[in-house]
């Protein structure tokens, strides 16, 4: 039986840069179930140097157990530490020292999802110039293992598309929202005083960090660069507590969804990648996916839809997938790079170009609010702007006008149809002398 070398159960040493929420809570993960990753990766896994501005935190924390700097370079640069976890999040410092411990022949570890969604391409093409590993589970859905999903678990498969409910913070709003009929202003007060949402919840609400995770899902799925510039990115600020009510009528949840999707278009490939709030049917598993929670639905040819749900976020859940990367890259530390799993999923020189459709072309159904006279003949002009766009209604709400009023809302579902065809029928129905407001237009998506 062959026996293992001194190198191959020596402790793998780790250089932790940020010890917040997420480094706090995997200083502590690591601590608590050494035993039993140690079992799991082969070897000892230990944080060898905590590198944080608030030296003070890093003691309390870490109990004075581990080295303690304010310097991350003299981290990334150190000779004895293997692998380099970075917590420190944005695009500014953490990409100097993300590419630095590259550069020193570290693995690296990431929560970054920002950084990746940005400068991914770069981050990947210098570790495997370098030959070292880049891994970022808990960059995408917190404890959730869907990047392991996709790189490995769903190898057999042509994924045809992936939504998901990828920020906790909106989710928990929406649910708020729904559940109570609060106003959003109202819901995102709650949730800031949870801790749900950040003093300034811009990323969150205006759907930027579900864009971050939606782009580094769609490169995983179709084996193409990371193209967060070509998103389309709208988040809940807008969204009005009328329209989850109506939408809860006609049965369906409003959900904020990162969707990517491939799509064949005039013989050629091309690849949907957005984030707004959607409609799904009630009936479907992930719109009922209340709070906090976080949910991905994969479609694949083979094994048809698969769903994760779990945390997405919090000190624990986030620090389980930054530990389940360093057990992977302990396990793989030794093996010819070419025979570990590539970065996103795909072999680096298969990576194709398909290039990101933009919004008009997209394909999906449509809720339009209309703020109308109550007047014969309003819904016979409407339908035929519809009809004239190859746009058919699918369901309908009319509402009888308050004692005294004379204006009503019409809700309308529509049929699959284009984005561009949409626009032009409501630029032509907010024309009409009838209409008194500007249509409220919100995407909707089966999941089926």
């Amino acid at each position: 039986m062959a026996t293992k070398s001194n190198e191959q159960t020596k402790p793998i040493n780790v250089g932790l840069l940020g010890i917040g929420t997420v480094g706090g809570g995997t200083f502590n993960v690591l601590s608590r179930n050494e035993a039993e990753i140690t079992r799991r990766a082969g070897r000892p896994i230990r944080i060898s140097v905590v590198a944080d501005k608030n030296l003070e935190l890093a003691k309390q924390v870490t109990g004075g157990k581990v080295r303690i700097t304010d310097d991350a370079f003299a981290v990334v640069t150190d000779p004895d530490i293997d692998i380099v976890v970075e917590l420190i999040g944005g695009c500014g410092i953490a990409k100097e020292l993300v590419l630095k411990a590259i550069a020193n022949g570290k693995h690296v570890v990431t929560a970054n999802k920002a950084l990746l969604a940005v400068h991914g391409n770069e981050i990947f093409a210098a570790a495997s110039e370098k030959g070292v590993m880049v891994a970022f589970e808990a960059a995408v859905a917190g404890g959730i293992p869907i990047i392991k999903a996709l790189r490995e678990g769903l190898t057999a498969n042509r994924i045809q598309w992936i939504a998901g409910i990828i920020n906790g913070t909106t989710n928990f709003i929406l649910s708020e929202m729904r559940d109570k009929g609060l106003a959003f202003d109202v819901a995102l007060k709650e949730a800031q005083r949870l801790g749900y949402a950040e003093a300034d919840p811009t990323f969150d609400i205006e759907g930027v960090d579900a864009a971050h995770k939606i782009t580094i899902l769609s490169a995983l799925a179709f084996g193409i660069p990371m193209q967060f510039d070509k998103a389309h990115v709208e988040g809940i600020s807008q969204l009005d507590a009328d329209d989850i009510k109506y939408a809860e009528q006609l049965g369906y949840r409003i959900k904020l969804l990162g969707i990517t999707r491939r799509r064949e278009m005039d013989g050629k490939a091309g690849i949907e990648l957005r984030v707004h709030p959607t409609l799904i049917p009630t009936k479907r598993l992930i719109a009922n996916v209340e709070g906090a929670m976080n949910a991905v639905l994969v479609q694949g040819d083979a094994v048809g839809a698969t769903l994760y749900y779990g945390k997405g976020a919090g000190a624990e859940p986030t620090a389980s997938a930054v530990i389940a990367d360093l057990v992977d890259v302990t396990r793989m530390h030794t093996a010819d790079p070419e025979h570990r799993v590539p970065h996103l999923a795909f072999q680096p020189g298969a990576v194709e170009d398909t290039p990101i459709l933009p919004l008009s072309e997209v394909e999906t159904s449509y809720y339009l609010r209309l703020r109308v006279e109550d007047r014969p003949g309003v819904l016979a002009d409407i339908a035929r702007i519809l009809a004239d766009q190859q746009i058919s209604i699918d369901a309908m709400i009319q509402r009888e006008p308050a004692e005294g009023e004379s204006q009503t809302d019409i809700i309308m579902l529509t049929h699959i149809t284009r984005e561009k065809n949409i626009d032009a029928a409501i630029v032509k129905i907010e024309a009409l002398p009838v209409v008194k407001k500007k249509v409220i237009r919100l995407r909707m998506e089966e999941l089926g």
